[in-house]
């Protein structure tokens, strides 16, 4: 495994993934410190065009476009991660359970899993944020998190499915190891640089739908994210007004960010998938 890393830090995709993704992060967390500025403030006129004051020009309400970028892009990067979480962490459980233990409770599992499957997780998750009256980021998050794991936990059960007949999992059990601690330290750490990948796709996927979302208006309230800045460019028309500083700085960043996680995902599938690296 330690030597899968040392090569992973070798992987051009892999590193050209992860240098644009921590470039941009750092860049969002920093700059905020330097301007202190609201970025709700109304300071120009409806969509000024770009200029030395205001580096992507001003938005519908007259507010300085670049901070609300540089806002926008860590909300939307604070959702993604959020949402990563708990996809990952939902679709791993189940699929381990699933996988190892079988039987009834496999079926059950593996119903649930497919139900989620057929029934597009976009829908789901448009019919929960409508019924929520008041959506932070937080929320936002977890309910992305709790509509995206369904391939997740496919994935891992069928890998759990092969692990469970090796070896070291026979002897684990005649040694009278319990279930919880085979699934965790016989099965688990041989399936950990898929859950990375996993959790790295899940992120990404989080990072789109909130952008999806929030383009609908059901995104969350009084924050500012990518997806509510494209959404209050096309509320306000700001394509028709040419303005295209209000919605091509954001869905560039949407962009920029996911195709950075897809290229750090594509790097360790090369080192990790053993069919890929042969």
């Amino acid at each position: 495994m330690k030597n899968s890393f040392a090569i992973l830090f070798k992987s051009p995709k892999f590193m050209i993934g992860a240098v644009l993704f921590l470039l941009m992060l750092a860049l969002v967390l920093i700059y905020p410190q330097i301007n202190r500025k609201d970025p709700l403030e109304m300071i120009a006129l409806a969509f000024q065009p770009p200029d030395a004051n205001l580096w992507l020009g001003s938005d519908n309400f007259g507010r300085d476009l670049f901070l609300e970028l540089m806002y926008g892009i860590q909300t939307s990067i604070r959702v993604g991660l959020i949402a990563g979480v708990f996809a990952t962490i939902i679709g791993l459980v189940i699929g381990l359970v699933s996988g190892y233990i079988g039987g009834m409770l496999d079926n059950i599992l593996t119903a649930l899993t497919n139900i989620f499957i057929v029934i597009p997780s976009f829908v789901i998750l448009i019919l929960i944020s409508v019924s929520i009256n008041s959506r932070s980021s937080l929320v936002t998050a977890i309910i992305i998190g709790i509509t995206s794991w369904p391939w997740t936990a496919r994935a891992v059960r069928a890998q759990t499915t092969s692990l469970r007949n090796r070896d070291h999992v026979h002897i684990a059990k005649i040694s009278g190891h319990s279930t919880p601690k085979i699934i965790v330290f016989e099965i688990l750490p041989y399936i950990a640089s898929y859950v990375v990948m996993a959790f790295v796709l899940q992120t990404a996927s989080g990072i789109l739908s909130e952008a999806s979302i929030s383009m609908l208006g059901l995104g969350p309230y009084n924050t500012i994210s990518l997806g509510i800045i494209m959404n209050w460019a096309l509320v306000f028309e700001a394509p028709v007004a040419g303005a295209w500083w209000a919605f091509i700085p954001a869905a560039f960043a949407i962009a920029l960010i996911t195709f950075s996680l897809y290229m750090m995902n594509t790097g360790m599938d090369e080192i990790f998938n053993p069919k890929i690296r042969s």
